[in-house]
């Protein structure tokens, strides 16, 4: 019998719990032990249902592209629950000297593929044009050491499309910013992209070009969420787990290798492990593996994380009615907000509000989000409806407010990042038995959690 400890309740942990438990279930020679700090399972994956609403504590959906959510929804029954984004209404808008410009189409990220609609938008100078223009002509460019997600787009664009588009696009997604991100941890196609054309635009009409008219298909959804909202998927995965494996409200202290083993020790017991997942945030499994090993320790703590903080807010029909069609909009530092963005989440996926709702999804991260912790909730939603406002003239009463706060939850890929991971492994391997999972280390999205948590299954028993 193989006993296998995860400590780390959240999607990753889960996930790894689900393939052990198929093992345990046909084979009879695996059992585990999940250990959970909290209460409840799931992590960030938090889901509250106010006045018929769907509101999101933490991530509303995934990226499509990526399979791995999708495929183990499927696995555990929750086929029919999948929806894709409404992307006939995909908008999104940038805060720009005070007003919303939407973005124009054939934008990929910031890499335009249609000349025309961004040649007329207003969203750019047109110096940053012609840098755009000129972008095209960048010969094939190899280079041998990573560098910021800043510094690598203002080589290729400029200063003003790192401040309108790559800061606030990736803020969204991993609450920093774009100057301390590494290019090849966070943005790997673009990187390869520049080595093999030099142009990024030109790389992405190569792409559009390959794919003949024949050949292309209806593009799927960008995002896809759960009808119920993202904590059924983990509601479910629980479900599908044996309840005498799951230790809730139980802090894992320290795991320490002993005699071609884990041991975990845990709130005064201890309990001895084939195998160990590690399935926590990078500080937090420094901690637990600073006896088994300080350098593996000391690399974990080394990656950073930052905060957040989500808003759901709710307007009535007047407001839904006098907002821009669209996801949303996003907002860049120098627009001088606290906000860092906000979705339509009642446009994005219809079926979360009903049609007399304006349901809105705010978004603090990074620096102002540490800056803005210590407020109260009541000043936290006086901030949001300040700068609703100012940028699209809500003054309504909200229907309903509520504020969830994230405390260094999202991993930062900093320059140098895949380095660290290279030290990382070649620290890990010699310790048998042991391996990690979580949002740490090759990316953040639930996709990349869910395949992180069976990857480290699939490690230790191949």
């Amino acid at each position: 019998m193989t006993r296998v400890a995860i400590v780390g309740g959240g999607i990753s942990g889960l996930s790894a719990a689900f393939d052990l438990e198929q093992r345990r279930r046909t084979s009879g020679d695996v059992e585990y032990v999940l250990y959970e700090s909290s209460p409840r399972l799931g992590g960030v994956l938090r889901t509250e249902y106010i006045q018929g609403c769907v509101v999101e504590a933490g991530p509303d959906s995934f990226v499509t592209e990526k399979p791995w959510a999708a495929n183990l929804s499927r696995e555990i029954g929750l086929g029919d629950q999948l929806l894709g984004s409404n992307d006939a209404d995909r908008k999104t808008y940038i805060l720009t000297r005070g007003r919303l410009v939407e973005m124009p189409d054939g934008l990929m990220f910031m890499v335009p593929t249609k000349i025309l609609p961004t040649g007329l938008s207003p969203l750019f100078s047109w110096r940053t044009k012609l840098r755009m223009s000129q972008e095209l002509f960048h010969p094939p460019r190899a280079v041998n050491h990573d560098e910021s997600v800043a510094d690598f787009v203002e080589r290729h664009y400029g200063r003003e499309m790192v401040d309108r588009l790559a800061d606030p696009l990736l803020s969204g997604v991993y609450g920093g910013d774009s100057a301390n991100l590494s290019v090849r941890a966070v943005l790997p196609r673009f990187a390869e992209m520049e080595r093999t054309h030099g142009s990024l635009g030109r790389a992405m009409l190569a792409a559009h070009k390959k794919m003949s008219a024949g050949m292309r298909k209806a593009a799927p959804p960008l995002f896809t969420s759960l009808k119920n909202g993202m904590q059924h998927l983990a509601e479910t995965l629980v479900q599908r787990l044996n309840p005498a494996s799951l230790m809730t409200s139980t802090t894992v202290k320290t795991i320490t290798e002993e005699s071609a083993g884990w041991r975990v020790s845990s709130d005064g017991r201890s309990d001895f492990f084939d195998k160990a997942i590690i399935a926590l945030p990078g500080l937090a499994a420094s901690e637990v593996l600073r006896e088994a090993s300080p350098e593996l320790s000391s690399e974990l703590g080394g990656i950073q994380y930052s905060s957040s903080i989500t808003v759901g807010i709710a307007f009535d029909r007047e407001v839904r009615q006098s907002l821009p069609p669209g996801f949303g909009f996003l907002v860049p530092r120098s627009e001088g907000k606290k906000l860092l963005a906000a979705t339509f989440v009642h446009n994005k996926f219809p079926h979360r509000a009903p049609e007399d709702i304006a349901l809105l999804r705010c978004f603090f991260a990074g620096t102002v989000a540490e800056e803005v912790w210590p407020m109260s909730d009541e000043q936290l939603i006086g901030i949001v409806r300040n700068e609703l406002q100012q940028i699209i003239g809500v003054r309504s009463e909200p229907r309903f407010a509520r504020v969830y706060r994230w405390k260094s939850a999202m991993a930062q890929y900093g320059v140098g990042h895949l380095e660290r991971l290279d030290r990382i492994e070649a620290i890990r391997k010699p310790l048998l038995g042991l391996a990690l999972a979580g949002n740490g280390y090759r990316g953040i999205g639930v996709p990349d959690c869910v395949r992180s948590g069976r990857d480290a299954v699939k490690l230790l028993l191949p």
